[in-house]
């Protein structure tokens, strides 16, 4: 780790960090511009560090799968929600952004040490999915996603921001379900959309308990 002693001292929190960062083993001073240099934002906050990325063995609880979604800020958003939620286990299917990329991992705030994650092809996440009940998002769903009963072994799809679901997710779903909305507004962004479900699946969870 390395981290700029000048900068963090400008805040409260910084000044704090500083002095736990001090006494660290693996953790090395360095000018603002080595931070810049070693850093992939233009304006980074004055500290970066290498780290391997956990391999968290998956646990009980709903299963989501990210179908195609290309947008890093989407994906740290679903990955940051399906933490808080209590998600069991990630599956990022074929055409998903790397969920390590730098942008994934700023816009996911910890998330990927807090939750399983893994990058599968569709044949494991069949496999893996056999006991659940597949549920896909789609704005054209059978059923409102707060009509499924989500305290049974389930799995959600959220599709493509711009094409939906893939045929291998629409295979492989027992149902479609739909956020209903008023207005003129289509569809919601997959972040947002898939967040919404999944704490509605952590709400019935939490009643039933």
């Amino acid at each position: 780790m390395l981290y700029a002693p000048d900068q963090l001292a400008t805040t409260t929190a910084g000044t704090a960090l500083l002095n736990r960062l001090r006494h660290l083993p693996h953790c090395f001073p360095a000018t603002p511009a080595v931070i810049v240099a070693a850093a992939d934002t233009e304006q980074p906050q004055g500290v970066v560090a290498a780290v391997t990325w956990p391999e968290l063995p998956p646990r009980p609880g709903l299963r989501l799968v990210l179908d195609a979604i290309q947008d890093p800020g989407n994906v740290g958003t679903l990955l940051r929600s399906a933490a808080a939620a209590g998600v069991g286990l990630v599956m990022c299917a074929p055409g998903t952004v790397d969920p390590f990329n730098p942008k994934v991992a700023r816009a996911a705030m910890g998330a990927h040490f807090l939750v399983p994650l893994r990058v599968s092809p569709w044949e494991t996440i069949r496999a893996e999915l056999q006991s659940y009940t597949v549920y896909a998002a789609d704005s054209a769903g059978q059923q409102p996603y707060y009509a499924v009963d989500w305290r049974q072994p389930a799995a959600l799809i959220v599709g493509n921001e711009a094409h939906g679901l893939s045929e291998p997710a629409r295979a492989l779903a027992h149902q479609t379900i739909t956020i209903p909305m008023s207005g003129s507004i289509e569809s919601l962004n997959a972040g947002v959309a898939g967040s919404i479900i999944l704490f509605e699946a952590l709400r019935q969870q939490t009643v039933a308990h």
